[in-house]
């Protein structure tokens, strides 16, 4: 299965690696997660279509690369907003161990992001 895509704020990311650290499971999850019970994710077809409507212009992000086959929690792909296209979503906390590859994801000068160069 092809790798999915998650946009983050690097804090958050980090913050699940301190509580692994701390002896806590090491799942990551999004502030919204505890409202909306899933993690939003995109396809790499997507996700600069994703970047650059909810995060243009936004610094101190990451771009986690995450293996579906890794996932333990539910992946769903649906759309939620009335769309056709389809979204892979997280119905649970991720675990880190499926997030081969977390790149630093900063928008150019212009405010518009494109994929990082190492993927």
């Amino acid at each position: 299965m092809a790798i999915i895509f998650h946009i983050t704020k690097r804090e958050a990311w980090e913050e699940s690696s301190a509580v692994n650290a701390d002896g806590g499971n090491g799942a990551y999850k999004t502030e919204m997660f505890p409202i909306e019970g899933f993690i939003h994710c995109s396809t790499r077809e997507q996700v600069i279509q994703v970047a650059n409507a909810r995060f243009r212009g936004q610094s101190g992000l990451v771009l986690l690369s995450i293996d579906p086959s890794l996932v333990k929690p539910e992946i769903v792909y649906e759309n939620l907003e009335g769309g056709e296209q389809l979204f892979p979503h997280i119905y649970g906390e991720l675990n880190r161990d499926a997030v081969v590859k977390a790149s630093a994801f900063q928008p150019g000068a212009d405010g518009t992001f494109t994929l990082p160069v190492d993927l």
